[in-house]
């Protein structure tokens, strides 16, 4: 062999080596961080209960500074996951943020539902926990009226206790990823097809539906992404400190999930993603029609392009259904986590709707 082929060959074998330790020290790193790390804190901002009933929470955060404005806002989430996704840590956090900004932050945590939960319906929460909470949170603010944020359900939910209570003083209300129209869902409408998905066998063998079930409902919608992309993120940045730190919140998050009482999952998948009730105006909830026109609270409606779970054009079909003369539809470059969490969300969402909310909150 050649003293030139010897020092290519030396060359290569060098190579070969440092990509290989370079690949075992990723491996060894990501290992770590899926076996061995702590899990993270969350929900840092200091917080108070102020109010409960059954399993809910009604949480009112602390802040050093005199309250800049009078109208308190109260965040509603849904009751899939649980809501300190909205409070995953200091510096990226959306009630730090409007905390900061010297908002009276409220927060209504629906809990953990048991098996005895299960025939909670939507009507229970839209007609008995929400008014009670907003009620109080007037009480406790000293506050003629209260803006609402809704997120993802939390959102339409909030939008169909708007429409039932026009007697209740809400000045504002924040929309982020809530579906409205769920005409054209995309997979879901494919999985969740009335001829093929029996809703009332699904409930019955179940009683409450596990969150497995509906993790594994939201992944398949891509599923190679989504069960696999996570961890190939992190086999290439599991020596990046902050992306680590990143994955670890958010996958704590994602696999911290609540059963969806029975009964209002039924109502979720019949009333809304197999008959489109609420953007028909045939929904009824205890015996009232559901009148989105009915609204006319100022409204903020968030979308993310990138969201597959609530589409733009699913957030945005509430705009002509409202009657509020405040009204603006924002498309954000986000998806349905990172509007909340991440980057994109410090810097774009939070200023969003702490801008939006400031200017009438006094």
């Amino acid at each position: 062999m050649s003293v030139l082929m010897t020092k290519e060959y030396e060359k290569f074998i060098k190579m070969i080596t440092e990509e290989y330790q370079q690949m075992y020290g990723r491996v060894k790193s990501a290992t770590q961080v899926l076996t061995l790390d702590a899990e993270p804190e969350v929900g840092p901002t200091p917080k108070e209960v102020i109010w409960t009933r059954n399993k809910t929470k009604l949480y009112r955060y602390f802040s050093d500074q005199p309250k800049k404005h009078k109208i308190p806002i109260l965040l509603i989430y849904a009751l899939i996951n649980k809501p300190y996704i909205m409070d995953l840590t200091k510096g990226g956090s959306l009630i730090e943020y409007l905390v900061n900004r010297n908002f009276d932050v409220y927060l209504l945590d629906w809990g953990t539902p048991g098996p005895e939960d299960k025939n909670m319906k939507l009507d229970n929460y839209i007609m008995d926990y929400i008014p009670r909470a907003v009620r109080k949170v007037l009480r406790k603010s000293n506050a003629d009226e209260v803006s609402m944020l809704g997120y993802c359900m939390g959102g339409t939910i909030t939008s169909i206790f708007a429409a039932l209570h026009p007697e209740l003083p809400i000045r504002n209300i924040v929309f982020m990823t809530t579906p409205f129209d769920f005409e054209e869902t995309g997979l879901y409408g494919a999985m969740l097809d009335e001829r093929y998905f029996d809703i009332d066998k699904v409930v019955q063998t179940l009683g409450n539906i596990p969150p497995e079930m509906i993790d594994i409902g939201n992944k398949l919608l891509k599923p190679m992404a989504n069960f696999y992309g996570p961890y190939v993120s992190l086999f290439d940045r599991a020596e990046d400190e902050r992306f680590v730190k990143s994955f670890k919140l958010l996958q704590k998050w994602l696999n911290d999930g609540i059963p969806f009482p029975g009964e209002a999952y039924r109502q979720w998948i019949s009333d809304f993603y197999q008959k489109n009730k609420l953007i028909k105006g045939e929904l009824v909830i205890r015996g009232r029609q559901v009148k989105l026109e009915a609204i006319n609270a100022n409204v903020l409606n968030l979308s993310g392009k990138i969201d597959i779970i609530a589409q733009p054009h699913q957030v945005e079909a509430l705009m002509n259904h409202i009657s509020s003369k405040d009204k603006q539809y924002i498309n954000l470059p986000v998806g349905h986590t990172s509007i909340a969490f991440g980057s994109k969300a410090s810097k774009i969402t939070y200023p969003t709707i702490g801008d939006w909310l400031e200017e009438r909150s006094n």
